[in-house]
């Protein structure tokens, strides 16, 4: 299975809550990294069981698309958005990019930039002076 194969199957296990599917997708010894979040690393398959339980059951409607993907050999690029309605009501909507590197059909390792969606208002101008500290 080339990465392009592995990436689909995660799409669908994902979108259709298959957790074994899912799960299988991964390697024994996976590591995800989370660059905009460090501590947030972690490394083993069972720890995306966890993971994956808790999103299921915290978003039972949770749809899963890849939008966009290129791949070669070895790492496959992508760009998903993640939707549904959390148990508490409010909206689950996620969007990012996942850069994943699969050796034998399963993802060995993944960049991790996938994040909540922020819909609150403010324009570029205010969000630039905010990152680099400037008064407004």
């Amino acid at each position: 299975m080339k990465p392009a194969e592995m990436l689909q199957r995660l799409e669908q296990a994902t979108d259709t809550h298959d957790l074994e599917v899912l799960v299988d997708c991964f390697a024994t010894e996976y590591v995800n990294e989370t660059p905009l979040h460090p501590a947030r690393g972690f490394r083993g398959r069972d720890q995306v069981r966890r993971n994956w339980t808790q999103i299921f059951a915290g978003v039972p409607n949770l749809r899963a698309r890849v939008l966009r993907s290129i791949a070669d050999d070895s790492t496959v690029w992508s760009e998903w958005e993640m939707s549904g309605t959390r148990r508490d009501g409010a909206e689950h909507l996620l969007r990012g990019v996942v850069i994943f590197e699969v050796k034998d059909s399963r993802a060995t390792a993944a960049q991790f930039y996938l994040e909540p969606v922020d819909r609150s208002t403010g324009d570029v101008n205010a969000a630039v002076r905010d990152t680099v500290g400037l008064e407004p």
